[in-house]
């Protein structure tokens, strides 16, 4: 495993070093030690390494991700994996807003509680939040699947398009569009799936399933007053 001190090499470089990175001749595995809570970790990585930010991280950590794992041992501030294409980043910790913001695709996993709009505007990103997520979660959502296995605050799914969100918990209240929705047995296959790939064991029995009304696609006068 190759070691890089961001407080000796500065942010930039290691950045540099990592975007640059050939698994096949700088080897796969790399640490990112001393991260002291800075923006913009682990950015637009375009290759198959496993990066450990051994410490919390600030906003953007690991955003624009393709084909890399990224775990934060720590915190992460806002935006975590935003913007992420492909591959998979944990964090062990808590996330702040916006975490997994306008994600294509790959996995977000956060161990403890994620803050408001978890998921806004995801287009085809996975998250599995290990905790509680807060207000506005899910807002936008047009494609991929959120699973809470804690609580969700108030307007849940708010606006959402055809993204899947799963709730444990309890919901504070739905946002405009969104709907409690019939759990099937491929939902609860499709569900088991995700938490397995997150290293999650609960009880899938304890989910409900949230979508859209597909009220609000195109423009109704009768519904004007929830766009």
């Amino acid at each position: 495993m190759k070691q890089l001190d961001l407080k000796a090499e500065g942010l930039r470089k290691i950045n540099s070093t990592l975007q640059n990175a050939i698994p096949e001749d700088d080897g796969r595995d790399w640490t990112v030690s001393n991260p002291m809570g800075q923006h913009a970790i682990a950015c637009g990585l375009n290759a198959e390494l496993s990066v450990t930010v051994d410490g919390n991280a600030g906003f953007y950590c690991a955003g624009m991700n393709q084909k890399a794992d990224v775990t934060i041992k720590g915190h992460a501030g806002v935006g975590v994996a935003e913007n992420m294409m492909s591959g998979m980043v944990r964090v062990t910790g808590n996330a702040s807003q916006s975490a997994g913001a306008t994600g294509h695709g790959g996995l977000l996993v956060i161990e403890g509680d994620a803050s408001s709009r978890c998921g806004i505007s995801m287009k085809g990103i996975d998250i599995v939040v290990g905790g509680s997520v807060g207000h506005m979660s899910g807002f936008m959502a047009q494609v991929g699947h959120l699973v809470i296995c804690g609580d969700a605050g108030e307007a849940l799914g708010d606006s959402i398009y055809e993204a899947i969100l799963y709730v444990a918990g309890d919901v504070e209240s739905l946002g405009a569009d969104c709907i409690e929705k019939e759990m099937t047995a491929e939902h609860e296959k499709t569900l088991s799936e995700l938490l397995a790939r997150a290293g999650m064991e609960q009880d899938i029995k304890r989910f409900r399933r949230y979508g859209s009304a597909r009220k609000l696609y195109n423009f109704d006068v009768d519904h004007a007053g929830d766009y």
